[in-house]
């Protein structure tokens, strides 16, 4: 876990509607996502509507409109905590190295990465970049072909994000899987 205290970032991210206004890439498939989005379970909803009882949790989302990941996970992300009074800012990737190389995935730079921290700045917990089904064929993937300058790696990887997309499944099949790995860690702060 990151010892990062976050707090200097607070204030300086865009909201999530700033965010989606600015998107020069991805847009309409990132609306669309957001606007497509269902509660699977009222349980769920009403879980995510009680965190208003609690005014100790920040959200801040490392992201980048061009990330596939960020496309297929960060509108659910967004739409998952609307309810839940959370203040929530967007930290474009680029911008923010620094603190993206403190949530690194196996040694490299992924997003999305929702990070919770309390009021401090002390980080909780962190999601991301893509829900556990879904990293499982990266992680086996890169575990497999650990030399990025081997001759077929570029052809390997393309295999293994087709495989990825596959998991993701088609449309919103993939939101409640979210929802319910966002629940569950915020239930352990």
């Amino acid at each position: 876990m990151s010892r990062t205290n976050v707090s200097q970032y607070f204030g300086k991210g865009l909201s999530p509607e700033q965010f989606m206004e600015g998107m020069e890439k991805n847009k309409e498939a990132f609306r669309s996502g957001y606007d497509q989005f269902v509660w699977n379970s009222e349980e769920d909803r009403e879980y995510f509507e009680s965190l208003n009882h609690r005014d100790d949790l920040r959200v801040l989302i490392l992201a980048a409109d061009w990330c596939g990941d960020v496309v297929r996970t960060v509108p659910v992300v967004f739409r998952a905590l609307e309810n839940s009074g959370i203040p929530t800012e967007v930290l474009i990737l680029e911008n923010h190295q620094a603190l993206m190389d403190d949530f690194l995935t196996m040694g490299g730079r992924a997003v999305p990465i929702v990070i919770f921290a309390d009021t401090g700045g002390h980080v909780l917990g962190h999601w991301g970049p893509r829900p556990a089904h879904v990293q499982q064929i990266m992680t086996e993937f890169k575990r497999e072909n650990p030399d990025r300058e081997a001759d077929d790696y570029q052809e390997k990887i393309a295999v293994a994000r087709q495989e990825m997309a596959v998991k993701y499944g088609e449309g919103t099949e993939v939101h409640p899987v979210i929802v319910q790995e966002l629940r569950e860690l915020i239930s352990g702060f």
